[in-house]
């Protein structure tokens, strides 16, 4: 019952924050900003929407593959169609309550497949924790193909820190330095005192799951295929994002690059608020900003490529949702006809 509770009120509290990212963002802006921010969307090149939403669907597409990879183990060989139909009813749900659609998915993939639930949760958890390995290898990577920029931009920030008082900025740095090694010897001291402690093995359980996350990989009988499935998935991510660039005349110089760092925060975005309301532009204009976007226009573009995403989970979702029953008619009625008998 409590926590029952405590989700819903964490939903609420997270749909809130979106919700108020959302006002303001709107309501911070100058008529000036307006006048910019709504010249954006009434000059940008909405034909190329349609590649965007082709990406959007291969992507969702190459997921379902991956996942159906990751059930061979267990000697299961769902249809595609229903695990695309399944995997677009987890998004659709995604995008009210988070973690209902990875049930959700799960139950209906069982249920139309003759599949045992808790297996495929497995395999979800599994999915999950690969996708975060993936992510902070994303991280990275985008760092390193542009350090200057960071290094740069890292560097005003500090400068702003360090002009913001009268205290040597050597000496903030040796603070953040003793302070981040003290958490760490904390951390530390913790764990092998208070092993039992619930905090602790979620904490415990988490960096255990990644690591064995990544070993099942192993396992896997198409490693490579599962790997190339990897690749597409982001890049199709990271081609969405470049050429929505190309659709708005302030973003149409931006590169490979800066659609990395986009990605990068955008991606904690939906992470952040239920389907990444408010967040997901407010971090695509932050990030923009880094490359010399103005802000009307960097919350433009990422309303622009967060609007396209969520009505195409919102579309699809809903359309596989109703879908779903009616491609599996034929094999319900063989179940039906077999159990009579």
């Amino acid at each position: 019952m409590y926590k029952r509770l405590f989700s819903i009120l964490q939903y609420i509290i997270f749909l809130g924050g979106g919700i108020f990212l959302v006002w303001w963002q709107l309501k911070g802006m100058t008529a000036e900003d307006k006048v910019e921010f709504f010249n954006a969307f009434h000059n940008a090149n909405y034909w190329l929407i349609i590649p965007i939403v082709i990406m959007s669907l291969l992507s969702h597409l190459s997921r379902s593959y991956r996942w159906k990879l990751l059930m061979e183990p267990l000697e299961y060989n769902p249809k595609i169609k229903n695990v695309f139909t399944v995997t677009m009813i987890g998004y659709l749900a995604n995008s009210a309550i988070p973690r209902l659609g990875e049930v959700l998915k799960c139950t209906f993939l069982a249920r139309y497949e003759k599949l045992k639930v808790e297996k495929l949760v497995g395999t979800i958890l599994i999915e999950r924790t690969f996708d975060v390995l993936c992510y902070f290898a994303f991280i990275a990577i985008t760092v390193l193909i542009q350090i200057d920029v960071v290094s740069s931009y890292v560097k005003e920030k500090i400068s702003e820190i360090g002009n913001a008082s009268a205290t040597p900025l050597w000496l903030k740095l040796a603070i953040a330095l003793v302070l981040i090694f003290g958490i760490i010897y904390t951390f530390k001291l913790l764990f092998k005192r208070y092993p039992h402690n619930k905090l602790i093995g979620k904490i415990n359980s988490f960096f255990k799951g990644l690591a064995e996350g990544f070993i099942s990989i192993k396992n896997l009988k198409k490693r490579k295929l599962f790997i190339a499935h990897t690749l597409f998935i982001w890049s199709m991510y990271l081609l969405q994002i470049y050429i929505g660039f190309k659709a708005m005349d302030g973003t149409m110089h931006l590169d490979i690059k800066a659609a990395c760092s986009v990605l990068a925060l955008a991606t904690l975005a939906m992470i952040a608020t239920p389907g990444g309301i408010g967040s997901f532009p407010f971090f695509v204009m932050e990030t923009l900003l880094i490359y010399g976007i103005a802000s009307p226009l960097g919350k433009a573009f990422g309303w622009l490529i967060w609007g396209v995403s969520t009505a195409i989970i919102l579309v699809v979702g809903l359309i596989c949702l109703l879908l779903l029953p009616y491609i599996n008619k034929k094999s319900t009625h063989e179940s039906n006809a077999i159990n009579s008998q």
